[in-house]
């Protein structure tokens, strides 16, 4: 019998001119030495079949396919007459992947990330591979600073030629910045540099932030800002030289350092517009933020060269394209810039699409949007129509898409694209204020019941003061103008006896509403109710304040305590919102004026209120908010106005510093305590400077500030009656506050300084509210 052995690849590239074989047909292929695999895998990588003529060349060849595909550690050919043996080794396969100490991450994330890097289970075992694999592991540690991180690898040998690995991992303590340098830097001090780095060197916070650990990505990111900040204060030729980063021999501290040049700061000499202007050029020159003497800012320019292109978009130029080409003297440090504008063809929208809801109506969507078919494109309606669809609140996300129609050179497909969310909710919670201590609250919601973009819920609040039931169903879609309707019904109880007062209600009611928007910003909404208020005062006890005992005498008559009284409150409110961001604003005015009014029934009065709030960004992340309020309020009919309709002043939302609703005229009983009278008219003032907390960065769930508070509540009672004492002067706080908008909702928290307290004065320094009350 023939046999020639072929002993692995080595052998096969040094198979000399003359033939070690002679070459033959194949008559057949056997396959020796597989466990797993199957023989018609290795058949498929085989480059050779039966009725070939086998040469050394192509044995060769055979072999280096086979060790190609990882699956084997060793690879011979053998010829027995005419019949060619394939003999092979398996590699083994990874049967289990474990980790000993590792804490830093989570030990599914670690195994993505080596089968992303090409190590899993079931694979074949490969040493290469294996070196692979820690080398991933540790680029995952090193994006957590941890440049001590040490590795050590065994392999188990198992049953069934498989192996087990482990990762045995000494994670070590994270290298952190020890300095940042900036050299070169003579305009700026370098505290102000690196305030524009999200890497700090270590802080009291970073311990939640860990902006004090280093990163590639992030220190690119740092680098730009940097740029930018530069580049929009002038420094045209400004450019980062170098950047050194280098860690201490115990890989515990990481100093960086950047060096650059500032070069000379330019002034705007002139700017030209170019190109084909089809709009009035000054109303071009108008749109950009960018002028002739400014000192030059990048931002700006920018913003000017889209402010035009927003323009143009506006009146149906969807694709125009606009660039500014700058002309530098470096002798006078001056630069002139020409604006080159290309509008391209004007086009009109063809069809607006919906997508990807798969619950919602298509008229739900289509009631928010402001771009018409058949119409010019107009960016700043999509625009608009995209920021109503998102404020329905009934998507995770919405997205726009304008598309060209293919065929035509002047009509465009308006796509919005959503993602629906889950709209139903049910939330239980506990919350806490120093008015009402322990509050208990619960709801049950539905909005965009059956995708008809409809809502109702069920409400539940208890606590010590304030108790209520109320259920609320709302349809925004009333009528195709975007009138809105909505009813509600509600069950409440007030018990504010642990606040001084000596008296308490218990209400129920219910009423319509309707609102209609008079523009994108504005709405109008009116409403009537009907509300039965059964009040309950002990008019016998000698401390009960004069009013409480007139208005038990008046509706109740002098021989009972409490009563029943009827009311037709008729609602009136005018609001208009142009504030950027409902959570945490930055720029924008809030304006309310109500008014209700009681014709009919038992109790006749109104009130009328007015609210006017204005947010002004002072730095990039400084936000001054000033906000004012007033209230009067007084009986219909020659009646007095009822006293639980008064209005109040004090603590948090009004001014701080000073207790809950503790504001206005007061009576003194007889150990001395003051009770609270509230009053027919109301006053507040607040300013109130928001930022970042300290090493928190661009989050914006906590924020803290200074304010100024200031207050009253009037009322004529003192002058008819000698036991009520007068507000006194306007009441005024300074003070700290911090708002964290936390996984168990809203936290306000206040330390406050009266600067002009009285001698009856009920002061609250310390005030905060947890959670959320309906």
């Amino acid at each position: 019998m023939k046999k020639n052995l072929l002993a692995g690849l080595v052998a096969s590239l040094f198979v000399s001119g003359a033939s070690a074989f002679e070459p033959f047909t194949v008559k057949d292929i056997r396959v020796d030495g597989i466990q797993r695999t199957e023989a018609g895998t290795v058949f498929s990588y085989l480059p050779i079949k039966v009725g070939d003529t086998l040469t050394d060349d192509k044995a060769a060849q055979a072999i280096k396919a086979l060790f190609a595909t990882g699956f084997f550690k060793d690879v011979r050919i053998e010829i027995e007459s005419d019949v060619v043996v394939v003999a092979v080794e398996e590699r083994p396969a990874i049967a289990q992947i474990d980790f000993t100490g590792l804490k830093e991450f989570d030990k599914d994330q670690m195994i993505k990330g080596l089968k992303e890097a090409g190590f899993a289970v079931s694979r074949s075992f490969d040493r290469s591979m294996l070196e692979k694999a820690e080398q991933e592991l540790k680029r995952q540690y090193l994006t957590r600073g941890k440049y001590s991180v040490s590795i050590t690898t065994t392999v188990t040998p198992l049953e069934r030629n498989r192996v087990g690995i482990n990762f045995k991992i000494d994670e070590g303590d994270a290298a952190t910045i020890k300095q940042i340098n900036i050299v070169g830097a003579n305009s700026f001090r370098e505290k102000e540099l690196l305030e524009v780095f999200q890497l700090q060197t270590p802080n009291w916070i970073s311990w939640y932030t860990k902006n004090d650990q280093y990163s590639k990505q992030k220190l690119s990111a740092d680098l730009e800002a940097l740029r930018s900040f530069y580049l929009n204060r002038g420094f045209l030729e400004f450019n980062i030289e170098s950047t050194q980063v280098s860690i201490s021999p115990d890989k515990k501290d990481i100093y960086i350092t950047a060096t650059v040049s500032e070069g000379e700061r330019y002034i705007v000499s002139s700017i030209k517009l170019a190109g084909e202007l089809t709009l009035p050029e000054e109303e071009l020159r108008a749109a950009m933020k960018i002028k002739p003497g400014d000192v030059f800012s990048r931002e700006n320019l920018n913003e000017s060269t889209k402010a035009i292109s927003d323009k143009l978009s506006s009146r149906g130029y969807a694709f125009a394209n606009v660039n500014a080409a700058p002309e530098i003297d470096k002798e006078k440090r001056r630069v002139a810039f020409t604006v080159f504008i290309d509008p391209g063809k004007r086009v009109y929208v063809r069809r607006i699409n919906v997508t990807g809801n798969t619950k919602t109506r298509d008229e739900v969507v289509r009631q928010e949007v402001r771009q018409m078919e058949g119409a010019w494109y107009d960016d700043e309606r999509v625009k608009l129509s995209r920021q109503r669809i998102d404020k329905t609140d009934y998507f995770s996300e919405v997205n726009v898409e304008t598309l060209p129609v293919v065929g035509t050179t002047d009509q465009v497909d308006v796509n919005f694209n959503v993602t629906e969310k889950s709209t139903g909710n049910i939330s239980l919670g506990v919350g806490y204020s120093d008015s009402e201590n322990v509050i208990l609250s619960g709801s049950i919601s539905q909005a965009n019941i059956f995708g008809s973009g409809k809502f109702a819920s069920l409400q539940l609040s208890t606590g010590s003061v304030n108790r209520t039931l109320g259920i609320s169903y709302t349809n925004p879609y009333f009528t195709v103008d975007g009138v809105s309707q909505g009813f509600d019904i509600y069950e409440r109880k007030t018990d504010p006896t642990s606040l001084g007062y000596v008296y308490k209600t218990h209400s129920t009611g219910g009423g319509i509403r309707f609102g209609f928007p008079i523009s994108e910003k504005q709405t109008l909404n009116f409403g009537a109710a009907i509300d039965y208020t059964k009040v309950e005062i002990d008019r016998t006890d000698t401390d009960t304040p004069l009013q409480y005992v007139d208005f038990i005498d008046e509706f109740c008559g002098t021989d009972t305590y409490k009563c029943g009284n009827t009311s037709v409150p008729l609602t009136a409110s005018w609001v208009s919102n142009t504030k950027d961001s409902a959570i945490n604003p930055t720029r924008g005015v809030y304006q309310k004026a109500s008014f209700e009014v009681s014709p009919l029934g038992d109790l006749n009065y109104y009130r009328a209120t007015y609210q006017h709030q204005r947010f002004y960004p002072v730095t990039r992340t400084m936000v001054l908010m000033l906000n004012g309020e007033v209230g009067y309020a007084n009986g219909l009919g020659g009646q007095e106005l009822p006293f639980f309709k008064n209005l109040y002043a004090g603590g948090v939302g009004s001014v701080r510093g000073y207790d809950t609703a503790s504001l206005g005229p007061y009576e003194i009983d007889s150990d001395g305590d003051e009770v609270r009278l509230g009053g027919t008219k109301r006053f507040v003032f607040n300013a109130e400077l928001t930022m970042p907390l300290p090493g928190f960065g661009a989050d914006k769930s906590m924020r803290f500030g200074p304010f100024f508070d200031a207050g009253q509540v009037y009322s004529d009672a003192a002058d008819k009656n000698s036991d009520v004492y007068d507000s006194g002067p306007v009441r005024m706080s300074v003070g700290l506050a911090a708002t964290w908008l936390s996984p168990f909702g809203p936290l306000k928290f206040s330390f406050a300084q009266p600067l002009n307290e009285q001698k009856n004065d009920n002061i609250q320094k310390f005030q905060f509210q947890m959670g959320t009350t309906f």
